[in-house]
C-alpha cells in the first residue's frame, strides 16, 4: 500500500506534514511519499534522528497556495505537489493521496486527473461529526456547490457505503438537512431531492433533519449541498472552539472554579478530545476513481497521522468498489 502525502499543502506545512508522516510511518503499514520540494523535505528530515524506511521523497517544485484560485492554479502549476501526488493515483504509481492544502485545488485535481467511479455524476466531501450517539457522516461539505437533486442522492449513496463499511453500521439512516421536518419545506431542489430519497430502496431514508438535529445521532449520514455543507461544518468548528475557550476562562477564573477544574480534569479532557477534528483525521472526497483524502487546513502533525489512518481504512474496506456496487444496483 502506497499513500502520497502532499507535503506542501497545509497552513503550517512542511513541518507538521512530515511529523505526522513520519508518525504513521511507524505505526502504520504502508509506504509513504512525501511529495514537494525535495531539498526543503531533506533539510527538514535531518533534525530527526531516525528516519522510517517506509517513507521516501518524489520532488515537486510548484506550491499551490491556499488563496489561490483552484482551476487556474492546477492548470498552471503542473509540477505543484497537488498535482504530482493525484497523478501518482492516476498512473498506478501510488494508491491514496492525503493532502491539508488548497480544498478546492485538491477537488479540482483530482475530478479532472482521477475522474468519477462510472455513475457518479459529481464528487462530494465526507466528514465525520461527534453526537451525543456517536459519529455520523455529514456530505457534502464543500466539493459542489451547484448541486443538483440527483447529486445529492448520489451523496446519500455514498454517505451510506461509507458508514457502513467504516463505521460498521449496518443499514445506515439518511437524513436531508432541510429548514423543516416536512417534506413541503424548503427550496425546490431540496424538495425534489426529498422525493428521489424517498423512492430509492437502496438507502435508509428517515426524512428531512433540522440543524439542531445534526448532534443528536439520530441519524448516521446527513446529505446537503456543499454550500450549506460548508457553513455547517465552519460554524461547528468555530463553536467547538470558543465552547473549548469558554470553559477555560471559567475554569481558571477563581479559586472554587479552579478546584472543580481539577476535580473534573479527566472528564474535560476526554470533553476535549471528543470534539477535536484532529482526533478523526481527513475527509474523504467521495465518487472520485481513486482514494483522496482532504485534511484540514491547520492540521497538527496528529491530524495528519491520522489522516493517513484514513486513507488506510478506505483502501481495506475496498468502498469505492461497494460504491459502484450500489449505484449499479439503484440503476436496475
Amino acid at each position: 500500500m502506497k499513500i502520497a502525502v502532499d507535503a506542501m499543502g497545509g497552513d503550517n506545512a512542511p513541518d507538521v506534514v512530515i511529523a505526522g508522516a513520519i508518525q504513521a510511518a511507524q505505526e502504520y503499514e504502508a509506504d509513504i511519499i512525501l511529495v514537494g520540494k525535495k531539498d526543503l523535505i531533506e533539510k527538514k528530515l535531518a533534525v530527526y534522528k531516525k528516519i522510517p524506511k517506509n517513507i521516501s521523497i518524489l520532488n515537486a517544485e510548484e506550491v499551490i497556495e491556499m488563496n489561490e484560485s483552484p482551476a487556474v492554479s492546477v492548470r498552471r502549476k503542473k509540477d505543484s505537489s497537488i498535482n504530482v501526488a493525484v497523478k501518482m493515483v492516476k498512473e498506478k504509481n501510488a494508491d491514496a493521496i492525503v493532502s491539508a492544502g488548497n480544498t478546492g485545488a485538491v477537488v479540482c485535481a483530482a475530478s479532472l486527473f482521477l475522474k468519477s467511479l462510472p455513475g457518479i455524476a459529481r464528487p462530494g466531501i465526507s466528514v465525520l461529526v461527534p453526537t451525543l450517539k456517536g459519529m455520523i457522516q455529514l456530505i457534502d461539505v464543500g466539493a459542489n456547490i451547484d448541486a443538483k437533486p440527483e447529486h445529492l442522492l448520489q451523496y446519500a449513496i455514498m454517505g451510506s457505503v461509507y458508514t457502513n463499511a467504516v463505521l460498521n453500521r449496518d443499514n445506515p439512516k439518511v437524513g436531508l438537512l432541510n429548514i423543516g421536518e416536512e417534506e413541503t419545506k424548503g427550496p425546490e431542489f431540496v424538495k425534489e431531492t426529498f422525493k428521489l430519497l424517498e423512492q430509492n430502496k437502496n438507502i435508509n431514508f428517515i426524512g428531512n433533519v433540522e440543524g439542531r438535529d445534526i448532534f443528536t445521532g439520530n441519524c448516521d449520514v446527513i446529505v446537503c449541498d456543499g454550500f450549506l455543507g460548508n457553513v455547517v461544518l465552519k460554524v461547528s468548528e468555530g463553536l467547538a472552539d470558543t465552547i473549548k475557550e469558554m470553559l477555560k476562562r471559567k475554569l481558571s477564573s477563581n479559586i472554587i472554579s479552579k478546584l472543580g477544574a481539577l476535580l473534573t480534569a479527566s472528564a474535560f479532557r476526554s470533553f476535549k478530545k471528543e470534539i477535536d477534528y484532529s482526533e478523526y483525521g481527513g475527509a474523504p472526497l467521495l465518487g472520485i476513481d481513486g482514494v483522496c483524502i482532504i485534511a484540514h487546513g491547520g492540521s497538527s502533525a496528529k491530524a495528519i497521522k491520522n489522516a493517513i489512518r484514513v486513507s488506510r481504512e478506505y483502501l481495506l474496506h475496498n468502498v469505492n468498489q461497494h460504491i459502484i456496487e450500489l449505484v449499479t444496483n439503484n440503476k436496475t
